[in-house]
């Protein structure tokens, strides 16, 4: 098959894709050419339950003190039912500031009465959401794109937003579901389209979902690895690797991924060139935590395969980052 074919090919997919899923507000780089998101992850929300006070306490204060563009729930809103009242005062935190958002869901979320897809069905009716319309899907992946400051039309950055899903599948694997082979074919589609799009060149990515891939624990036992930030547990990863940062790795496009599942961990580590990092346990005492509760902040850099991080808790910032820059050794003799 030769180039031009596959450009064509890739780019009708990305038409019947974004056709199928279309994002239902922009959101785009501002005139500093910079787009704010906020991480919040591992809520554990109990509805009624004064323990989860201090989760929607700081949720309140990220949000005031940060301005986001965009706020994304990497996983486990809710930990008690009823799951749809506890869920829609989660996200009436973020909805009241007219700020647009997506959730992905953990693998605890569906544990408390409610399907993913009741309430999958549920948070797309809540104002400021940007999840696509499920059609048939349980929980569907689905990309948004950030547009250029100066072209609304024009993509500058992708986020591709996935469903790590609960448990293994397997009777004779134990342990945490995995991304499936149908799950990389869609993402390795959707960017070859947005590359063929770009006229051949990655579009700054970053990926979102809930459940770490197995190449955290191996990246984090690397002495020679760079991690910034806390860890104080093993990564609870699936127990098969189906491949998801390999594909990544290939397509060129993604910078760095961000997860939650594991309270204690709220480190960065990079590994052959993406950023594989955790968001900070957003919860209250309705599950294990040994780290101030908070937030994760991300912001992009139009143009560019670059953003800067930090990990927001009451107290103020910690462990601000800057990709790639702070997990590249320098060359000491020029210092």
């Amino acid at each position: 098959m030769n180039r031009s074919l596959k450009l064509f090919l890739a780019l009708v997919s990305l038409c019947m894709t974004t056709f199928c899923f279309a994002q239902k507000s922009e959101l785009q780089f501002n005139k500093d050419g910079k787009f704010k998101i906020v991480q919040f992850t591992d809520v554990h929300f109990k509805y009624k339950n004064p323990a989860s006070d201090i989760a929607l306490e700081r949720i309140n204060q990220v949000l005031d003190e940060e301005q986001p563009d965009f706020v994304i729930f990497t996983g486990d809103v809710v930990y008690s039912a009823p799951a749809d009242k506890g869920m829609l005062q989660v996200l009436e935190q973020v909805s009241k500031r007219k700020l647009p958002f997506v959730v992905t869901f953990g693998n605890h979320d569906n544990e408390q009465g409610m399907t993913r897809e009741q309430l999958y069905d549920i948070i797309r009716q809540v104002p400021g959401n940007l999840m696509p319309d499920r059609g048939s899907a349980l929980s569907p992946d689905y990309v948004l794109t950030v547009k250029a400051s100066s072209d609304a039309k024009k993509d500058a950055a992708v986020l591709y937003c996935m469903d790590s899903h609960s448990y293994s599948p397997l009777k004779d694997v134990k342990g945490y579901a995995w991304l499936t082979f149908d799950q990389i074919n869609w993402y390795r589609q959707q960017s070859a389209a947005y590359t063929a799009q770009n006229g051949g060149q990655p579009l700054p990515a970053l990926a979102f979902f809930h459940i770490p891939l197995p190449e955290y624990n191996e990246a984090a036992s690397d002495e020679n690895a760079i991690l910034r930030g806390t860890r104080m547990e093993e990564a609870c990863a699936p127990k098969l690797n189906t491949g998801m940062f390999a594909a990544m790795k290939e397509s060129g496009d993604v910078m760095g991924m961000f997860v939650g599942h594991d309270h204690d961990n709220d480190y960065a580590v990079m590994w052959k060139g993406i950023l594989l990092a955790y968001g900070r346990f957003t919860g209250g005492n309705t599950e294990y935590n040994h780290l101030p509760n908070g937030a994760r902040i991300i912001v992009l850099d139009e143009g560019a395969r670059t953003f800067t991080s930090w990990i927001r808790q009451k107290d103020g910032i910690v462990d601000k980052v800057s990709y790639p820059a702070s997990f590249v050794k320098d060359d000491w003799t020029k210092r």
